[in-house]
């Protein structure tokens, strides 16, 4: 489909959608709209990478899993593919080995990180945010590589309860009890 078809497009994109696109391609679907991705800057891989690090080794030997983009998330599964909303995060743990298969995680993973860029920011902080809750997810981090900060989200009752720690911080990972992640190492440089 040329971007000009798909401009045109009047109804929602579905997981179905998703899997029928050029590979080569990234995108995500919210609520049924396609939101195409650009390439990470080299400095939202650092912080990728080292927060990836730290939490594989915690993980090392433990059953829960971690993954880092692209990697698919379902977080409405629906048999016939038809779901309306699947996201590729920057890094994702989880510790339910069912609801992983060849294509990713079909489910809320424990577990979600992003970096945050100028141009998806408000994404990742409104949009994303309003699904993740709605799916019941654990937690929720957003990195800001600018400000040098993590904002925390755990669920509780339903809703995100929120901290904002800076780079001079160790934070716990409370989908993962045990893990302590040294901010430091993920903003140095």
């Amino acid at each position: 489909m040329t971007r000009r078809a798909e401009a045109l497009r009047t109804e929602p994109y579905t997981y179905a959608d998703v899997l029928a696109r050029d590979e080569s391609i990234r995108a995500e679907i919210i609520d049924g709209e396609l939101y195409m991705m650009a390439p990470p800057a080299r400095i939202h891989q650092r912080i990728s990478v080292e927060l990836c690090r730290q939490i594989a080794n915690y993980l090392d030997g433990k059953p829960c899993e971690v993954y880092s983009a692209p990697f698919g998330v379902r977080l409405f599964p629906k048999e016939d593919q038809s779901d309306d909303t699947f996201v590729e995060p920057d890094i994702v743990a989880v510790c339910d080995s069912s609801k992983l298969d060849d294509l990713g995680c079909n489910g809320a993973p424990d577990l979600i990180i992003e970096i945050v860029s100028p141009s998806n920011s408000r994404h990742d902080r409104f949009v994303k945010f309003r699904k993740y809750q709605e799916a019941e997810m654990r937690e929720y981090w957003i990195a800001d590589p600018e400000e040098q900060t993590v904002q925390v989200h755990i669920l509780e009752g339903g809703r995100y309860v929120t901290a904002v720690y800076d780079k001079n911080d160790e934070v716990p990972v409370a989908a993962l009890p045990g893990c302590v992640i040294k901010l430091a190492k993920v903003f140095s440089g």
